[in-house]
Parts: C-alpha cells; sequence; structure tokens
C-alpha cells in the first residue's frame, strides 16, 4: 500500500497513513518519512503501534540516537513520559512539568537534539494534546525591519528559567538544583548550514544579552506571540498507537494541561543533534 500524505497546517506538519508496525523500519519507508519530516518540520502517523524495539529500529534510520539508561526500560534508547511519579523518576515527573510550556528540546546544548519521536502507550482521558509551531517559517514571516532588529541579538537559555516559570512555588532547595544546570548563550536568530534560519526562543530564554529586563521581557514575549500564532502551528489530538517525530532544530512544541493523575504514557526516542547553533 503507498503511503499518503495529507498536510496538517499551511505552514507545518504532515499525517502520513498506509504504513504501520514492522513496515515503517523498512529502510525505504523511512527514507520517504525522513524527507517529510525535513521539509515539512512535524510528522504523524496515526495508528503505527510500534513495539520498542521497532520505534528504536525505526528512529535508527534517521540518525544516531540518545542513549541515557533509566532502568525503567530493557533499551536505553527510550525514556518515559509522564507526570505520574510512580512510573518514572519522581524528579523527572516534575521536570515534565515545564512541558506545558513553549520549549525546544536540549537547547542547553552546544548542539541541540536533531529530532524527537513520541510513541503512544496510553491517552489521557482530558488535555495532553500536543502543538507544534514552526520557528522556520515565523522567522521567514516577519518583516525585513524586524529581521534587521534582531541580527547579532544573542539570548541566555537557562533551565532554572524555565523550571521557575512551570513551578512558581518551588522551595529555595529545588532552585538551587536547578541552577546547578548551565545555563547557554546562544544567538536569537540560528542560521542553519542549509542557509534557513529559525528563531530560538521559548520558556527557557532568559534574557537578551545586553538589553535591558524590561526591554529584553517584551522582545521575548513578542516573538512568542508571533510564532505561536494560528498560522505557524499545528496542534496533535493523541489516539492510541500515535507516531509523532518533529525537526527539533526548527520547531516549538509543548504538551497541552493534563492531570498528574492522568494515564498519559508516551515511550520517546530522540536523535542526537548533527549542528551546532551559529
Amino acid at each position: 500500500m503507498p503511503l499518503t500524505v495529507t498536510k496538517l497546517g499551511p505552514n507545518v506538519g504532515v499525517e502520513i497513513t498506509g504504513v504501520a508496525g514492522s513496515r515503517l523500519v523498512d529502510p525505504g519507508v523511512a527514507t520517504e518519512v525522513e524527507d517529510a519530516l525535513r521539509r515539512h518540520g512535524v510528522v504523524v502517523i496515526r495508528d503505527a503501534h510500534l513495539e520498542d524495539a521497532e520505534l528504536v529500529a525505526f528512529s535508527r534510520h534517521l540518525g544516531e540516537l540518545v542513549v541515557a539508561p533509566t532502568g525503567e526500560h530493557e533499551r536505553p534508547e527510550i525514556q518515559t513520559i509522564t507526570l505520574d511519579p510512580g512510573r518514572t523518576n519522581a524528579a523527572l515527573a516534575s521536570f515534565r512539568r515545564g512541558n506545558f510550556f513553549w520549549h525546544v528540546d536540549g537547547i542547553h546544548d552546544a548542539v541541540p537534539q536533531k529530532s524527537t519521536f513520541l510513541s503512544a502507550r496510553e491517552v489521557a482521558e482530558e488535555g495532553g494534546d500536543t502543538e507544534f509551531a514552526t520557528t522556520y517559517a515565523a522567522y521567514d514571516a516577519l518583516p525585513e525591519d524586524e529581521k534587521r532588529r534582531l541580527d547579532g541579538l544573542r539570548v541566555v537559555h537557562s533551565f532554572a528559567t524555565a523550571q521557575a516559570r512551570a513551578n512558581p512555588d518551588a522551595g529555595e532547595r529545588e532552585r538551587v538544583a536547578w541552577e546547578r544546570v548551565p545555563a547557554r548563550e546562544h544567538p536569537l536568530v540560528w542560521t542553519h548550514a542549509d542557509g534557513r534560519r529559525s528563531l530560538l526562543i521559548g520558556v527557557t530564554a532568559s534574557h537578551v544579552v545586553g538589553w535591558r529586563a524590561d526591554e529584553s521581557d517584551a522582545l521575548l514575549a513578542d516573538l512568542l506571540a508571533w510564532a505561536t500564532g494560528p498560522e505557524f502551528v499545528v496542534r496533535h489530538q493523541w489516539r492510541l498507537g500515535d507516531l509523532v517525530m518533529w525537526d527539533n532544530t526548527g520547531m516549538l512544541h509543548r504538551a497541552m494541561p493534563f492531570e498528574p493523575t492522568s494515564r498519559r504514557l508516551l515511550h520517546r526516542t530522540t536523535l542526537v543533534g548533527t549542528e551546532a547553533v551559529a
């Protein structure tokens, strides 16, 4: 059966049907999916129903996998995405609250993660959708004078900033722990090796280097509001068995709120970054 590709939004996202399970591990199919991911930023495959071994094998066709053993899975490439501390490390479950805010994965690294894959094992009764916003298209659509204003600006990204926004009532001990994660300074506009440019913004963005706090906050808020406007966003409503992947280098994403007691459970694989921010 041939793959059917349907656009999800005017600037981002496609849904692919006609392929599931072990068929996704076929190198030819994986190459077609990789091409769609490169061109559209987000790929949704309904009813994929991948086992962990298949998820790992499929992901490997698209790049090198991050290995971060948690002891929760036989395969160390698999991570558990849940708010339930009974299903994962309690600290990780707490940190996942930051996923409710627009962010880029691995932005604290010199080389952010390339792509992320999520496979739905259980879904929330209410909430828990995932939204994606293309920062490639958002940058391209900016007025030329605004692009010139942003050129050369640098932003400090901080895990502590993100966690403070997600957990405003946290105690001193937690805040000290967050500060142990080193902050990272990046250009506000990422110029990629292929010539494309994207905005590096989101909940981790602490401040614009050299700007007054009020001016910095206003610029970052304005850019986030622009980049997450309806023309740049798609929203995915999870169904059991879904496989969703996105280009982490040109995409913001966030989970819509759901209760910590929700059964929502996703298995994640992540591709190692291949391009330093420049």
